[in-house]
């Protein structure tokens, strides 16, 4: 089975764009980061990821300004190929309500994602207030973690089971050929169990433990098995990672890593995990 001769409408949700020439600058990329401090627009992606089959993706925005959630939804107005931002906003911060609604507004904005510290709060009651907030309005919580934190996620999914979750890069595994961390296959078993968690098929070749990374499946295929035990055909969605990717493989490589793997579990298993998945996940909005 080959990719090109799928008729198939391939969703990448995990991109990233920003533009460091902007009057304020970026919060991120470093200016230090010598490949990933330029300009990085829809553009630049697309001129990559068309001819590989992508009809849109979900972009994550990976500034932690509140304004820049609004930059890329002004570039999503001005191109249909974006199909959905999961935003960034200060979870601890008194306008987190006022913000989360004002953004609600829009129906390209999907969510949020947080990074690990802010699961140090999952005893808080306040913090499970404010993701109760997500649940309301149907959107949905990305999670930038490793494996001792995967248990966080079991409370959150259990207090909050209207709230979709969406592990980011496969919960941050090392991968090195052998057989996956035990503590991680424990937790990601866990959290497997319940019915409102995702877990995102990308960050493959930047956890790989060899530099560059291998493009031999097999290299891979020890933790993606324990991924599709887990997860299975309903709960798994791909995702690049661009330009953060781009260090270590280009991207059709990244792409065609996935696609290797999940084409062995048939063409369902291809629809699902490059396109229906995200949908049922994201509710990102088909804008062709």
């Amino acid at each position: 089975m080959k990719l090109e001769t799928l008729d198939l409408q391939i969703i990448d949700t995990h991109t990233h764009f920003y533009d460091p020439t902007r009057p304020q600058g970026v919060p991120w990329p470093s200016q230090d980061d010598d490949f990933l401090y330029r300009r990085v627009m829809p553009e630049d992606y697309k001129s990559l990821a068309v001819n590989q089959g992508v009809k849109g993706t979900v972009v994550v925005e990976a500034s932690k300004w509140f304004e820049d959630n609004q930059w890329i939804l002004d570039l999503a107005e001005a191109d249909p190929f974006l199909v959905g931002l999961v935003g960034n906003i200060d979870i601890d911060s008194d306008d987190f309500e006022s913000n989360l609604n004002h953004l609600a507004g829009n129906p390209l904005f999907r969510g949020i994602r947080l990074g690990g510290g802010a699961l140090g709060n999952v005893a808080d009651q306040s913090f499970l207030n404010q993701l109760e907030q997500l649940a309301s309005l149907d959107l949905e919580l990305d999670l930038l973690i490793d494996a001792p934190l995967l248990s966080s996620v079991n409370t959150i999914s259990e207090k909050i089971p209207d709230l979709r979750i969406m592990i980011n890069h496969i919960g941050h595994v090392p991968i090195d050929g052998q057989p996956p961390d035990t503590a991680w296959v424990e937790g990601m078993e866990i959290i497997s169990k319940q019915p409102n968690v995702y877990c995102k098929a990308s960050g493959f070749v930047e956890l790989a433990k060899g530099k560059p990374p291998t493009d031999e499946l097999d290299y891979y295929r020890p933790t993606m098995d324990v991924l599709w035990n887990l997860f299975g055909i309903d709960y798994l969605v791909y995702g690049s990672n661009w330009p953060v990717s781009e260090r270590y493989a280009a991207y059709q490589n990244v792409q065609q890593l996935a696609f290797r793997y999940f084409e062995t579990k048939g063409s369902k298993a291809v629809e699902k995990v490059f396109w229906g998945n995200s949908k049922e996940f994201y509710k990102w909005i088909d804008r062709h």
